[in-house]
């Protein structure tokens, strides 16, 4: 599953396993923020109320698989 969320001055937040667990990976302008066990953990670094999932539509999927 390809998800992730996006926030302000760079921050993304990703699903990740580490270490045979599964995490919420916090990134900032691409470097490693933090790898967090929990939703309560991803808040400190940023506001929860400020990311937005970033959605693919079905069209830019169909694209993707045609030319990769």
């Amino acid at each position: 599953m390809d998800r992730r969320w996006v926030g302000p001055d760079g921050y993304e937040v990703s699903p990740a396993v580490r270490a045979g667990r599964q995490v919420l990976r916090v990134r900032r302008h691409g470097w490693l923020i933090a790898d967090c066990l929990s939703v309560e953990e991803v808040a400190r670094y940023v506001d929860l109320a400020d990311l937005c999932e970033v959605v693919r539509l079905p069209a830019e999927r169909g694209r993707e698989a045609a030319t990769g």
